[in-house]
């Protein structure tokens, strides 16, 4: 017979199954805990990155609008701020950047202004101003006087650089700015020295844009700037300025029956200046581009006595300079004379309606477009109406002859 377990071994053996079920209950639960704690805490995690996410897109936003709050305050401040102010503080910070230049000849003697274009004493002025000068002599609006010496000109855009050896702290060069940004009706400046009153400032708009003066030869010179601002004899040379005091353009001529002002003047674009005067600096001279033609408008009248529709447009080859680029490129001249509009007119050459891939209307945008983009030694392609055809020829651009 077996041996009888007490009861108290059962109770202990019961107490141990109760607490070992106890124990895998809270370790089942304790787990259970820590993986709901897991999963929490990876919630948590990704509540918080989206908030993270949300606050940074409203940072975001709230610094765009920051800004465009500071701009629109600016903007309301220059437009309430006393337009006399505004144009002291130009005046005041460019005034000491332009020179009076006075000039002899074997024939008298002549003025101009100029405008401080580098800290080596490099000044830009016209051509006109300086050409011909036996001396060339330049005040500083402090009173110094200082001789100087040609560096570089250009007839075709009247554009010159002169060079002084002055004290470093009268150089203050000019900002040149950007001319093909300007609108029509922009407030501009005029500072000058006219009928030899220094430092004079003038104010006014950009009229027009994209005017054309005669030049040497006659050739044109293009982009020219058109305004109201006071312009006479003795302001030649001296810089037109922006609202920001950038130079946009060199005031250069007036259009007058009584040669003063009558409220149209002209100023050489800044993007003429900045294109010409490293060659002219490094150089002395600018070479531009030549096709070796004479050409002019093709107008209505003159289509129609062509044989065209009277809405082609173009620029009408009259001549071609034998031996030179588009006489080797094959363009052709005009073959007979006709009286058109009371005036006579050589007809039947080629007509150029593309330079290119451009369109060209008038014989001026021809000339805009070489004297913007090209330089000689270029090959460019020309589209050219010939009779009744189109046909496309290649020309290669020479060096414009300097002015007999």
């Amino acid at each position: 017979m077996g041996e009888a377990i007490p009861e108290w071994e059962d109770r202990r053996k019961a107490g141990v199954s109760r607490l070992s079920i106890v124990l895998l209950v809270l370790l089942i639960a304790n787990l259970g805990f820590l993986v709901f704690l897991a999963m929490d805490v990876n919630l948590q995690t990704l509540r918080l990155n989206r908030e993270i996410e949300i606050l940074k897109f409203q940072l975001n936003s709230a610094q765009s609008e920051i800004a465009s709050l500071r701009d629109e305050v600016k903007i309301r401040v220059l437009s309430n701020a006393s337009e006399a102010l505004q144009l002291t503080q130009i005046y005041n910070e460019t005034r000491m950047s332009v020179v009076l230049i006075r000039v002899r000849t074997p024939t008298g003697s002549a003025q101009g202004s100029g405008f401080v274009y580098d800290e080596e004493g490099r000044i830009i002025t016209n051509n006109h101003v300086v050409e011909g000068a036996s001396s060339i002599e330049v005040t500083f609006p402090n009173g110094v006087v200082a001789k100087a010496k040609l560096v570089g000109r250009d007839p075709y855009a009247d554009l010159a650089v002169i060079q002084v050896k002055v004290d470093p702290s009268l150089l203050r060069p000019l900002k040149l700015g950007n001319s093909s940004e300007l609108l029509v009706g922009e407030p501009v400046l005029a500072i000058g020295n006219p009928y030899g009153l220094a430092n004079t400032v003038t104010f006014g708009i950009v009229s027009a844009l994209g005017r054309q003066i005669e030049a040497p030869g006659g050739y044109a010179i293009v982009d020219v700037i058109q305004t109201d601002a006071a312009i006479n004899p003795g302001n030649s040379g001296g810089p037109l300025l922006n609202m920001r005091g950038e130079v946009v353009g060199m005031n250069t001529a007036i259009v007058s029956a009584t040669g003063s002002f009558s409220g149209i003047g002209f100023a050489i674009p800044s993007d003429t200046i900045k294109r010409e005067v490293p060659s002219l600096i490094e150089n002395g001279t600018y070479q531009h581009p030549y096709l070796g033609i004479r050409g002019m408008d093709l107008t209505p009248s003159i289509a129609e006595a062509m044989g065209l529709d009277s809405g082609t447009r173009g620029a009408l080859v009259v001549d071609v300079v034998e031996g030179g680029p588009a006489h080797k490129a094959g363009l052709k001249g005009g073959a007979m004379d006709l009286v058109i509009d009371g005036a006579r007119v050589r007809v039947g050459g080629d007509i150029i309606i593309g330079v290119e891939g451009r369109e060209v209307r008038s014989f001026y945008d021809l000339v805009v477009h070489l004297e913007r983009y090209h330089r000689p030694g270029d090959t460019i392609r020309l589209n050219v109406l010939r009779g009744k055809g189109v046909v496309e020829l290649m020309l290669t651009l020479g060096v414009r002859p300097p002015p007999s």
